[in-house]
C-alpha cells in the first residue's frame, strides 16, 4: 500500500511527540484512498492565534491538491476537523481525482457528443485562445482585467519579466500569482 510522506510544523506551539503521533495517525488513515502508483504528501501546520487552534492538512497526490483546515479550542479537535475535510473531498471528487491522476488525459477523451463508457461525455476544452504577453505592472494588470471584465489576467511583469496572473477574490479584493523558475 502507498505511504503518504508527512511534514508537520508549527507556529506558536510546540509540536510534542503525543501531537506529532496524533497527526500522522490521523493523516495516515488517508492512505486507504491511494493505490500503490500514486505519490502522496501531506504538508501540516499546527498554530495557535489568539486562542483558536488552527490545524491546515495540505495533501498533494500526484499533482492534485487536497487542502483540511480545522479551527476549534482544541489543537487534536482541529486536526480531527481538518482530516475530515479532507477524506470528505476525497469521497466528493473521488472519480475526478482518479481520472486526474490515473485516467486517460483530456487529449485521448471523445471528441465532443460522442460518449464514453458511462454514456456521459466529460469537461473537454472547446476553445483555445493566443495572446502577447505584454510587460506591464501589477495595477496595470488589474486595470486591464477590469476593463475586459474578467476574473482574472495573465501578464508578463514588468519588474521581473515573469508570467503572473491577477485575479479576483470573492471578498472583493485582488490576488496575485507569481511564477517561479
Amino acid at each position: 500500500m502507498a505511504k503518504i510522506r508527512i511534514s508537520i510544523s508549527g507556529k506558536n506551539l510546540e509540536i510534542t511527540e503525543s501531537l506529532r503521533s496524533y497527526v500522522e495517525k490521523k493523516v495516515s488513515k488517508l492512505e486507504k484512498y491511494l493505490n500503490d502508483n500514486r505519490t502522496a504528501s501531506a504538508e501540516v501546520m499546527l498554530r495557535i492565534e489568539r486562542g483558536i487552534h488552527i490545524a491546515e492538512v495540505t495533501v498533494n497526490l500526484s499533482g492534485v491538491l487536497l487542502r483540511g483546515e480545522g479551527k476549534t479550542g482544541d489543537m487534536y479537535t482541529s486536526i480531527d476537523s481538518s482530516v475530515d475535510r479532507i477524506e470528505r473531498q476525497f469521497g466528493k471528487f473521488k472519480g475526478r481525482l482518479w481520472k486526474k491522476t490515473q485516467g486517460p488525459k483530456l487529449s485521448e477523451l471523445q471528441a465532443p457528443g460522442q460518449e464514453g463508457e458511462g454514456g456521459t461525455a466529460g469537461p473537454r476544452i472547446v476553445r483555445t485562445k493566443r495572446f502577447a504577453l505584454k510587460p506591464m505592472d501589477v495595477e496595470e494588470a488589474v486595470m486591464q482585467m477590469e476593463l475586459l471584465g474578467h476574473d482574472f489576467f495573465v501578464f508578463r511583469d514588468a519588474e521581473s519579466g515573469e508570467v503572473s496572473v491577477v485575479y479576483k477574490r470573492r471578498d472583493g479584493n485582488y490576488g496575485l500569482i507569481e511564477s517561479q523558475f
